[in-house]
């Protein structure tokens, strides 16, 4: 018996260090990637990454994915992945695209393109598909981010950890990124 409580507390010990070692990974991957020139202008923005996500979200077009970055001129981009036909409708009948613009204007104007490169194909069926099997919306986990975490959301990205559908959230604060799987 005594052998069994010893062994059952290893390896709840392995689980609690695996858990926090993956969000380690995780923060880890966040500070790999070079952010520097984004943070720099992302203060330009006079729009939230929630309001680039409410302005994308129509009758049934849903947004899949939203981030702040540099477009290819090196300038602020805001730029939200949709799936038109709602997140009941599979990717391959489904219209996936990306509304991108500058979110440095009073308004912001996005202009749509239309997903037919298999790159961003690809990308936007794995959003959709991880959208339409959570219960939670971008906007959902943009509040929850801004709750526990201080700073600028600048990306929310549907990924799979431990077989599960979450959220990658990039914070920025003065000049750091944080990253939170939500």
């Amino acid at each position: 018996m005594k052998r069994m409580m010893i062994l059952a507390s290893v390896v709840a010990v392995f689980l609690v260090t695996g858990f926090r070692l993956q969000d380690v990974a995780a923060n880890n991957r966040a500070e790999e990637e070079d952010y520097t020139a984004l943070l720099k202008v992302l203060s330009n923005s006079k729009h939230s990454l929630a309001n680039g996500v409410r302005q994308a979200t129509s009758s049934t077009e849903v947004p899949i994915s939203a981030k702040f970055e540099l477009d290819h001129d090196g300038k602020l981009a805001l730029s939200v992945y949709t799936a038109e036909k709602g997140l009941t409708t599979d990717p391959e009948h489904n219209v996936l695209k990306e509304l991108i613009g500058s979110p440095e204007g009073a308004e912001w104007k996005p202009e749509v393109e239309v997903f037919k490169d298999a790159e961003h194909l690809k990308r936007a069926s794995g959003h959709l598909t991880l959208m339409a099997v959570s219960q939670t919306s971008l906007l959902d986990v943009i509040t929850k981010a801004q709750k526990q975490q201080k700073g600028t959301v600048f990306s929310v990205t549907p990924v799979v950890v431990g077989r599960q559908a979450k959220f990658k959230v990039l914070v920025a604060d003065n000049g750091k990124v944080t990253t939170l799987t939500l």
